[in-house]
């Protein structure tokens, strides 16, 4: 059975992405593909409620107002960065984020990072994709006390997001720290307990 890739259309060069069909998108960037592995996690435990993973380099932002909620995952790789701290397409996708109609939508965000070789600026990207998304509206999901990390300082904690603040000060990351480096027994456990928050937290 042929697929729909398996024939060009000589009319158009970039087929946009279909309109994913679950109630939530689920959206990563990656380097290595860790970012991917954990979203695996993620549709097993919400199955049809969430699309099959969409990289966000071959996604379609128009397509997030007409989802009933997002689920996106990011990694921190220039880190100490002021701004762009991925290393992924979600940098170059921030802005028009912030430029969308995503009123009242739950987002939840995702990130991984090194608690020990990058301890200084643990998952720092999420803190990025929170502003841009918090930006264009939406009602952001997903907060996660710090219990059980261990890292120096992070930009991603509430109440002083964007701010270089040490774990004392924080009170909640905002969003799933993943920490596949230095944690990854961890991972599993993690994740399944966060997809029950959201289940909630998102009312499905």
């Amino acid at each position: 059975m042929a697929g729909p890739h398996d024939h060009d259309n000589a009319n158009h060069e970039v087929q946009p992405t279909e309109a994913p069909t679950a109630k939530i998108g689920l959206y990563f960037g990656t380097q290595t593909g860790k970012t991917e592995q954990v979203c695996g996690i993620i549709k097993q435990e919400f199955g049809d409620l969430v699309s099959d993973p969409i990289d966000v380099s071959e996604g379609d932002l128009e397509h997030f107002p007409n989802l009933e909620g997002l689920i996106c995952g990011i990694p921190t790789w220039n880190t100490g960065a002021e701004e762009l701290r991925s290393g992924t397409t979600w940098d170059d996708l921030l802005e028009k984020i912030g430029e969308l109609d995503l009123k009242g939508k739950p987002v939840a965000i995702f990130g991984l990072g090194d608690s020990v070789g990058y301890g200084e600026d643990f998952v720092d990207a999420m803190e990025e994709l929170h502003r841009f998304f918090e930006k264009a509206g939406a009602k952001m999901v997903g907060y996660v006390p710090l219990d059980g990390y261990t890292f120096v300082s992070s930009r991603c904690l509430i109440p002083h997001l964007n701010e270089i603040t040490k774990p004392e000060d924080g009170e909640k990351f905002c969003g799933l720290a993943v920490d596949e480096d230095s944690q990854n027994e961890l991972t599993d456990e993690r994740v399944k307990n966060w997809c029950t928050q959201l289940k909630s937290e998102m009312g499905l």
